[in-house]
């Protein structure tokens, strides 16, 4: 039986909820890290820091495998945040 367009876009909205939930918690996560890691007290621009975390990135999906590559994960994030 086909859902209801209503119940299915209700169920994306909570889906995309839970999303921006994860994703919060993540960066703040990995904040966390670059801080304790000194990356707060160094002077590099955002385009700079986004391509040593994409190399970073790289390294450790390599050494893990395909496995540590989630499906649809962004690969590359050029915008300065």
């Amino acid at each position: 039986m086909k859902k209801p367009v209503i119940k299915l876009r209700d169920e994306i909205a909570r889906l995309q909820e839970q999303l921006k939930q994860a994703e919060t918690k993540e960066a703040g996560r990995i904040g966390r890290l670059a801080l304790r890691a000194g990356l707060g007290d160094v002077a590099v621009e955002d385009s700079d820091l986004i391509k040593a975390f994409e190399e970073l990135s790289a390294r450790f999906r390599k050494a893990t495998g395909p496995k540590a590559a989630a499906p649809g994960a962004p690969q590359s994030n050029t915008g300065t945040d």
